[in-house]
């Protein structure tokens, strides 16, 4: 830009020495000083463009990370305190306007030092032409701060309100199969096109402080084009000034118009990165709501720093460690069996044992798992040791909570199950969780593609898939919620044989009401009340009238 600047004097000084005094030499010489500045200011400009690129992109691309490792790092405490559109808009739109933000300071930091060095040089020249300009461009600039508050305001409520609308968006794709079993569809859809009304209203108002913003940047640089010009010409008439100071004025003045709109435009692109950067630092800024052990590091990223493998409501990565190569293969990834116990509950999961729990309250199956698997603050331990001494990579790398509400992931469907195993063990776990008949009816079996979340699969092939991705994780102690609740009796009973055979010797815990999986298992515990009230066999516990009304579907007394 300041290259730039230099040029119009440098014609002015070309026609006034060179082509009016008819001096070859210095018409050469200043012609030479114009092609050095175009060339200079080709390079320059080229490695700039480089630069802001390498800003934009490095900006976005490292706060998409930020807010990566944030959601890990949340965990349990990330769907209870942000919606699922505000992470979506904040993962897309958000890192996009600070990128562009911090893109324009190279833009913008150019267009100061090239208006600074105009005004310069006309003050140098004529201070009253100086004058005009030092005056115009500070009110050009207060003119158009006058357009950016109430845009940068109209941004903040249309960056919230499409938060709202995305997340609305997302719990009716998500939901979209219980909507058309329930009929309440069209009920969903007329919410959704009234708040997109809502959203469009917004939009229009942002789009009419935009326009407003986009006339200025074109009429203001116009107007102070038009004085400079006016009294240039009158100089000239009236001898003050030669013919080339006239045409680098003119020049000056036209050439203004470029840096003007550049700082203008930074001015905006600014206004909106601002509104991005407090959304951004408002997210990074939450805290998990329990302390995390004193050898946790934060932000976790697990032991292989690798996709996560598992979301839900208890929410958290859980990452593979190695050396691993499926069940019953390679070396075990843990130093021995060791009881997991809830004091809270007096629950204590007994090691090498295929334990299942029947919870009289879904709130209790709900808020046990979620402290079993360390994802809710708790006195839990494991052995002898509290979870909460434990980092969050050992606890994930030996704990495993698979809910119904993890999600399937885009991708080959062996890659989404195998994860660091072998073919060998995913054959086995295919067989377990009673998968085989997914795999047969796809035109590629496993190496067929998944769809985003799952959704080329109904619910019951997406629960077995599930399934099937736990047991190939192969943790010492692997905590199913309702695993078999979206399949048919014969194929419960498959699973909950599959399941207790691959993982004997290993310890296994299962929240279900289902009699099928509850006479598999080694030992019950009943809970009520949050409490564990009965314990053993599935058959000893039938005579307990509150447990037996719960699996057995019965009234109670």
């Amino acid at each position: 830009m300041l290259a730039q600047a230099l040029v119009p004097a440098a014609v002015g000084k070309a026609i006034d020495a060179g082509i009016i005094a008819r001096d070859q030499q210095a018409l050469l010489w200043w012609g030479g000083a114009v092609v050095a500045l175009g060339t200079i200011q080709a390079a320059a400009g080229i490695l700039r463009d480089r630069a802001a690129l390498t800003t934009r992109l490095g900006a976005a691309y490292r706060t998409a990370q930020l807010i990566a490792r944030q959601a890990a790092r949340l965990g349990a405490t990330l769907p209870k305190r942000v919606a699922k559109g505000e992470i979506v808009n904040a993962g897309v739109a958000d890192i996009g306007r600070l990128g562009e933000a911090l893109a324009e300071t190279a833009r913008g930091s150019g267009a100061i030092v090239a208006i600074a060095v105009v005004a310069a040089i006309l003050l140098g020249t004529s201070w009253q032409l100086g004058l005009v300009v030092l005056l115009g461009v500070p009110l050009m600039a207060g003119t158009v701060s006058l357009l950016i508050r109430p845009l940068h305001r109209r941004q903040q409520r249309l960056r919230e309100q499409q938060a709202e609308l995305t997340g609305r968006a997302v719990d009716i794709v998500s939901g979209l199969r219980v909507l058309r079993g329930i009929g309440g569809e069209e009920v969903f859809a007329d919410r959704y096109r009234a708040d997109s009304q809502r959203v469009r209203a917004a939009g229009v108002e942002v789009a009419r402080v935009e326009a407003l913003l986009e006339g200025a940047k074109v009429l203001l640089p116009g107007l102070l084009t038009t004085v400079v010009v006016w009294l240039g010409a009158h100089y000239v008439a009236s001898g003050r000034m030669g013919p080339g100071q006239l045409v680098a004025f003119y020049g000056y003045a036209v050439f203004l118009v470029d840096p003007l709109r550049r700082l203008t435009n930074a001015a905006g692109r600014l206004t909106q990165g601002h509104v991005a950067a407090r959304r951004i630092t408002a997210f990074l800024a939450l805290r998990p709501e329990f302390a995390l052990g004193a050898a946790a590091p934060a932000p976790y990223e697990g032991p292989y720093g690798g996709p996560v493998l598992y979301e839900g409501q208890y929410g958290g990565p859980v990452s593979y460690e190695g050396p691993y190569e499926g069940p019953y293969e390679g070396p075990a990834p843990y130093d021995g069996p060791a009881p997991l116990a809830d004091p809270a509950s007096g629950l204590i999961v007994a090691p090498g044992r295929f334990t299942a729990v029947a919870c009289a309250s879904p709130a209790d199956t709900a808020a046990l798992a979620a402290r079993l698997g360390r994802y809710t603050d708790s006195t839990v331990t494991l052995g002898d040791t509290p979870l909460g001494d434990l980092p969050p990579d050992e606890i994930r790398r030996r704990i495993l909570v698979a809910d119904n509400d993890d999600r399937l992931f885009a991708g080959p469907l062996r890659e989404e199950l195998r994860g660091r195993g072998s073919d060998a063990a995913l054959e086995r776990a295919v067989d377990a969780a009673c998968a085989r008949d997914i795999a047969e009816a796809l035109p590629d079996g496993l190496d067929d593609l998944v769809a985003e979340s799952g959704r080329n699969f109904s619910g019951g092939q997406q629960q077995r898939l599930r399934l099937v991705r736990a047991l190939m994780a192969d943790p010492e102690v692997l905590i199913l919620v309702e695993p078999t609740s979206a399949v048919d009796a014969h194929t419960e009973a498959r699973i909950a044989r599959g399941v207790s055979e691959l993982r004997a010797g290993r310890t296994t815990l299962v929240f279900t009401t289902s009699p099928v999986v509850l006479d598999r298992a080694d030992h019950v515990v009943y809970v009520q009340s949050a409490k564990a009230v009965a314990q053993g066999s599935h058959g000893d516990l039938l005579s307990d009238v509150r447990y037996r009304s719960v699996v057995a579907r019965e009234e109670s007394a």
